[in-house]
């Protein structure tokens, strides 16, 4: 069994990661980290791990974790995965890793030279109908791909939340542009040239609150708008001259909808429904990660992936500054 230590009590981590680490056939949370110790023992114990440290450093140090989860502030990803990796530990970060895309040659260089595993924490990654609608535009269902359409929003004014704190990295682009441009790429296995956008920053917190983005991949577009600040949504599509894909919930599978993509003909009067029941992309994630860090050859979310899709992120906030079109 794989064994895990957790970095942080924060909210991504006690609903969605680890409980699905917990949930994993090859793993066990045996450990738990918090700047303030009483909150690091009260996890622990309601998870049942048997060790409790006041600091990350002890966690570091300890031997009775294999790798780490890291689930701290956007601002203190790359410090605490250079500092787990240098402790020789394996380490799955939140995502977004970096603030940009320089951050991240900085985690690699950690990873290569103390030979540990590190991924960013895409669940998407793993979910099979990822791979579906990848295999369905190989296949030509849909013909020739010419556009991508995608939107991710939700509404946050909390002024203590972490996503409206610029200082701790909080905005928009980085909480979720990072998903239509990673899903567009990991469904086409092409890269954007350019990029044009508008990003908007709210007056209240100074975050960007809404962006609307164009990427030209070449062959095809990709376009799409996210928002801290609107009504919650979010949808993919995938549009060809011969028929179009819808992915109903692209991101927070199980969350937002049910887990289906539906491949629709070129005039309409058909439709395909691939359904994905009881599929827990967290637990996949966290499943493929632990054979990963043991030497098995299984697909994992690569820190190279992961510098690509910061360089559009990167590129799309230089496109909001200047107005125009600029290169990844």
């Amino acid at each position: 069994m794989f064994r895990w230590g957790i970095l942080s009590t924060a909210k991504i981590a006690r609903e969605h990661v680890i409980p699905a680490l917990m949930d994993a056939e090859n793993g066990v949370v045996t450990a738990v980290a918090s700047r303030d110790g009483a909150r690091a023992k009260a996890l622990a114990e309601r998870l049942g791990a048997p060790h409790a440290f006041g600091s990350y450093e002890e966690l570091l140090a300890s031997d009775t974790v294999d790798g780490v989860y890291i689930p701290v502030p956007t601002s203190e990803h790359v410090e605490w995965a250079v500092k787990a990796a240098d402790a020789g530990k394996h380490v799955l970060v939140e995502k977004p890793l970096g603030l940009k895309a320089a951050d991240i040659q900085e985690v690699i260089a950690a990873r290569d030279r103390n030979k540990v595993l590190i991924c960013e924490a895409f669940m998407v990654f793993y979910h099979p109908q990822w791979r579906k609608v990848r295999d369905l535009i190989a296949e030509g269902a849909i013909g020739r791909l010419q556009h991508v359409q995608g939107a991710f929003t939700y509404y946050n004014v909390d002024p203590d939340n972490m996503r409206n704190r610029p200082e701790l990295g909080g905005g928009g682009l980085l909480d979720i542009g990072v998903y239509p441009t990673v899903s567009a790429r990991l469904a086409t296995a092409a890269e954007p040239r350019r990029i044009t956008a508008r990003v908007e920053r709210g007056e209240t917190f100074g975050t960007d609150v809404y962006s609307m983005v164009t990427a030209d991949f070449g062959s095809f577009d990709l376009s799409f708008y996210i928002s801290t600040q609107m009504a919650a949504r979010q949808i993919m599509v995938f549009h060809g001259d011969e028929g179009w894909i819808e992915v109903e919930t692209p991101f927070n599978a199980r969350i937002y909808g049910d887990d289906r993509i539906t491949l629709h003909n070129q005039n309409h009067t058909s439709a395909t429904v691939f359904r994905f029941p009881d599929t827990r992309q967290y637990r996949l994630q966290a499943e493929a990660f632990a054979r990963a860090a043991q030497g098995e050859d299984v697909p994992v979310f690569t820190l190279e992936n992961s510098l690509l899709n910061q360089k559009v992120i990167d590129a799309i906030f230089r496109a909001g500054e200047s107005g125009g079109w600029v290169g990844v």
